[in-house]
Parts: structure tokens; C-alpha cells; sequence
């Protein structure tokens, strides 16, 4: 399922979210400069490596450090074209209408802590990896936590193909975003058997983003402001709020 966009427009110009898919596109040009065995470098130092903050001695003995900033610099870098326009496009459709509701400066506080709370569930999970980890999926993961709170009856019209023929599909916030949630999970269990392979996805950064995402969320909304009209997919929702 490929979300293409929400019916919920933006009542306030989301400049948060902007700034911050900047930020992740001005990184990624940095990235297409460096040759590969400097790229890899780059990943190690600034994405999340495990087995660093599970086994720190012997990660030193094999030259990797005790940092903990690639927790808030693994969130701005991706691993290809497809990994960078998939999130960004994601964080696109639903970081608006979750800003409307924060603000720009709780927004990216937000948008930071499911980052780095995705950060540590992936190590947690993943203790003996030692391969980094990378991009701003866990963060994004977090809007989309908020966004099953504060608007789960809007539409999410989205991209099923089948076969070979595109059928769109207006599904409602909580269906698209319980489904995918529910794909990650039952993926992120399966990562945890034993298996000779190895997948490339970090599922459990994914869950624990989303999970803070949906616990945090009340803590970062600003006070509401004066009644205003609500949009048709609001009325559910919205109406138990407007009336304090």
C-alpha cells in the first residue's frame, strides 16, 4: 500500500516540517559526494551500530567508540534514492496535520524524541548487530502514532496495486495506519527467530517509534485555540474536544 496523500488540509504553513525535510535532503547530497569506502565510514560513525552500546569494550577493541549522538545523526541519513523519497513522502502526507496540532518547535521536539526512542528500541532488540543503522523512518514512524490519535477518521487515499492494474483505495486513518503498524509487528517478531538471514529493514525501530509516538503525542499538544469550523473527516473526533 503506497499512501498518496490525506484529505485533512494544513490550516497553518507546517515550517517544521519543511526544515526538516531540508535538512534530510541537504545530508543525502553530502552523501552522494563521498566515494564508497568513505560512505561506509560515514555510516558507522553517525548511524547506530548496536553492538556498540551492548558490548563497549569489546566494540572499542575493534575501533568503535562510545557515542551516543548517532542517536539524533542516524535520523537524517538514508541509504539510497528510494529509502529518502519513501520517508520524506511519508512525513509529507502526515507531519502537517500533526504540527497543526503542536506547533513547530513541540513538532520537531516530537518529531526528535520517537526518533531517538526508535533508536534505542532497534538496539534493544538487535543487541548483537553490527551493521548501522540509518534513516528517519523510527521519527516518522512517531508522527504516524500521532496522527492514529489525533485525526483516525480522516482518509488515507492510497496506491493498492494488483497485479499490474493501480487500484485506489480511500481508507480511513486508523484501517492504513493498523495495518501497516501490524505489518511491521508481525515482520519484527519474525526478525527475532533464528534464520540465516538477515533482513535490511530495522521493524522494531519502526514499532517503538510508532508506540512513542502514540504515548508522547498528548504531552506535545499546544492548548487549543479559539472553536473553528471542522473539516468533514474531523466530526468524530474533533467534536468531543470543541466543546471545552
Amino acid at each position: 500500500m503506497i499512501p498518496l496523500y490525506d484529505t485533512i488540509p494544513s490550516r497553518n504553513t507546517p515550517v517544521a516540517m519543511y526544515i526538516l525535510i531540508l535538512a534530510n535532503a541537504l545530508v543525502f547530497l553530502l552523501q552522494l559526494e563521498l566515494p564508497p569506502p568513505v560512505l561506509e565510514q560515514f555510516f558507522h560513525h553517525f548511524g547506530i551500530v548496536p553492538y556498540r552500546y551492548t558490548h563497549p569494550e569489546l566494540a572499542y577493541f575493534l575501533g568503535m567508540r562510545l557515542d551516543y549522538w548517532p542517536f539524533l545523526t542516524s535520523m537524517f541519513l538514508h541509504g539510497g534514492w528510494l529509502h529518502i523519497v519513501g520517508n520524506m513522502w511519508t512525513l509529507w502526507i502526515f507531519g502537517d496535520n500533526v504540527e497543526d496540532r503542536m506547533g513547530p518547535l513541540r513538532f520537531t521536539l516530537f518529531y526528535l524524541c520517537c526518533g531517538v526512542i526508535a533508536g534505542i528500541v532497534h538496539v534493544l532488540t538487535n543487541p548483537n548487530s553490527t551493521v548501522p543503522t540509518i534513516g528517519a523512518s523510527g521519527a516518522i514512524s512517531g508522527v504516524m502514532g500521532a496522527y492514529f490519535v489525533l485525526y483516525p477518521y480522516a482518509r488515507v487515499i492510497t496506491l493498492v496495486p494488483v497485479f499490474f492494474y493501480p487500484l485506489f483505495v480511500a481508507f480511513p486513518a486508523v484501517v492504513y495506519l493498523g495495518i501497516w503498524f501490524l505489518i511491521q509487528f508481525f515482520n519484527g517478531v519474525g526478525s527475532l527467530l533464528p534464520s540465516d538471514q538477515v533482513g535490511g529493514i530495522a521493524w522494531w525501530a519502526h514499532i517503538g517509534g510508532f508506540a512513542a509516538g502514540i504515548l508522547l503525542c498528548p504531552f506535545f499538544l499546544r492548548s487549543r485555540g479559539p472553536c473553528r469550523h471542522c473539516y468533514p473527516d474531523e466530526y468524530k473526533t474533533e467534536l468531543g474536544w470543541l466543546q471545552w
